[in-house]
């Protein structure tokens, strides 16, 4: 763990939950920030911006954001290939795309409103909107096409696909039971479509958050395989999930995977061939080096590996690569 990273923030801010983070072409750290301090800590501090970038020591060098207009609840953060950022909330029925200086260029759905049966976080999910969506977790872009696939997946159960100007395509997934997640069924997805990610191979990996498993897929929804993230009991957990989070190694071939497992508190390290485990970092714990609900993670050219926190982490943390196989 790289404890000089980042440095102390500007004047008294003070970082909420760090719904997000992603890496820039230039290796800059982008934070998407929930901006949800406590009472106490507003007493002696002020609300971070919405969205920060951080230079690859640690400071800002950038700040933006309306909480007005931002989805509410910010969860997750992307970075496509021509350098814009992608941001959803998932407590809201919106992904937005922004230039990298936080100026809006498209937005998906309508804020505030939701794919669920009367439009609100308490309406029951219908999973099938072609303009709505509903608590949306992750987004990634195919650099091919531009087309964008949302892990529509707090209250949808699916991955949501449309075209680079917002046009719906298609659409796979839907709930699946305890015994569905064990038996490994396709597309079943148990509770929380948590990561999308587009890997250099073109397959589609998802996070089944509860099911312990990263879901392969082809562009077009068909199922590939199942990457499984065991945890140490008989039993999926009922809870957390041990599969938040994916990020791929920088080589061409993406040869490790890196898994934000909330269920050990530690970033799991894969093998992408075969999808076996073969390290890992961290433990559950306060101080630094340990991780406190490990949510998301990112990874820059030099391999160094950037985990956000959430609940009562509420920090980003970088470890920086020691060693290689």
């Amino acid at each position: 763990m790289d404890p000089t990273w980042p440095k102390p923030l500007p004047d008294t801010w003070v970082i909420g939950r760090p719904g997000g983070i992603c890496i820039d072409h230039q290796d800059h750290v982008i934070v998407a920030n929930r901006r949800d301090l406590t009472d106490n800590d507003l007493e002696a501090g002020e609300q971070a911006p919405s969205v920060m970038e951080f230079d690859p020591e640690g400071n800002v060098v950038n700040s933006w954001g309306d909480p007005k207009v931002l989805p509410n609840s910010l969860h997750s953060c992307t970075v496509d290939y021509e350098n814009n950022i992608w941001i959803g909330g998932d407590l809201d029925g919106i992904v937005q795309k922004y230039s990298h200086d936080g100026k809006l260029l498209l937005q998906i759905g309508n804020r505030g409103v939701l794919d669920t049966s009367d439009g609100t976080l308490e309406g029951r999910a219908l999973n099938s909107s072609h303009t709505l969506l509903a608590r949306p977790a992750s987004i990634a872009v195919d650099p091919g096409n531009g087309d964008i696939y949302v892990a529509d997946g707090y209250a949808n159960d699916r991955v949501a696909v449309f075209d680079r100007n917002g046009k719906y395509l298609r659409q796979w997934g839907h709930q699946g039971s305890k015994a569905d997640a064990e038996a490994g069924v396709g597309g079943a997805f148990m509770q929380v479509v948590h990561c999308v990610v587009m890997g250099n191979d073109g397959l589609v990996y998802v996070c089944d958050r509860q099911g312990d498993r990263i879901q392969v897929f082809d562009k077009m929804g068909n199922f590939q395989k199942n990457i499984w993230v065991r945890t140490s009991n008989e039993h999926l957990p009922d809870t957390t999930g041990t599969d938040l989070w994916l990020a791929f190694s920088r080589d061409p071939a993406q040869r490790f995977m890196y898994v934000a497992n909330e269920h050990h508190d530690q970033i799991t390290i894969l093998d992408h061939a075969t999808g076996q485990v073969v390290g890992s970092f961290g433990r559950v714990g306060h101080q630094i080096g340990e991780l406190t609900h490990p949510h998301t993670l990112a990874i820059d050219s030099k391999g160094n590996v950037y985990a956000a926190e959430v609940q009562w982490g509420r920090r980003i943390q970088k470890f920086k690569i020691v060693g290689s196989q």
